[in-house]
């Protein structure tokens, strides 16, 4: 029996980076197809060491994104081109590196330039140790991010990859993907 799959006409880009966090990012992917988004995944070089782009596209069913400088398929401008077709980007789980890239405008990879380029909301998901997430300049990051019209969910308390409890683990994908559906 195929699984009942939702009418959606939404696109959302699911932008992933290098967090121990990365595995749950597939959930959300799964579950917004179930809902049927249409999902393409950028995916930053660091977040190639914890998963494989094959899981990505098995689970978007899309093509996955990740070098700035790769061969596009087209003769699209590729940043350009993800970020005009995205109803939402969402950045799940959000690395320290990521929101100080988006904060101060670095675009220095596929995901950075994707955002830059973005006319759409963009959802920040983070995910990081406690020290680094109370970091001034995180935090200082973060505020800026949303003075901008950036939405963030905030990261819960539990246990962190370091093994001691705090606050930086991702939020649970229930209240992300109730965010993407609101927003999206």
């Amino acid at each position: 029996m195929t699984p009942l799959v939702k009418k959606n006409s939404k696109r959302v880009v699911v932008g992933v980076t290098g967090s121990v966090a990365i595995y749950k990012a597939c959930e959300i992917i799964r579950r917004l197809k179930k809902e049927g988004f249409t999902i393409d995944v950028v995916m930053t070089k660091e977040s190639e060491e914890f998963i494989r782009p094959f899981l990505f596209q098995s689970l978007s069913g899309n093509k996955v994104y990740s070098g700035l400088f790769e061969t596009p398929e087209s003769w699209d401008i590729e940043h350009i081109s993800i970020a005009d077709k995205a109803d939402l980007i969402v950045i799940v789980p959000a690395t320290a590196n990521i929101i100080g890239k988006i904060a101060s405008g670095i675009c220095d990879d596929l995901l950075s330039c994707v955002v830059c380029a973005a006319s759409s909301k963009v959802l920040l998901c983070p995910a990081m140790n406690e020290r680094m997430y109370r970091n001034p300049i995180v935090q200082s990051n973060i505020k800026k991010l949303k003075s901008l019209g950036y939405i963030i969910i905030e990261p819960r308390d539990g246990m962190l990859a370091c093994g001691k409890a705090g606050i930086g683990c991702l939020a649970d994908a229930d209240i992300i993907v109730k965010e993407i559906k609101r927003l999206a």
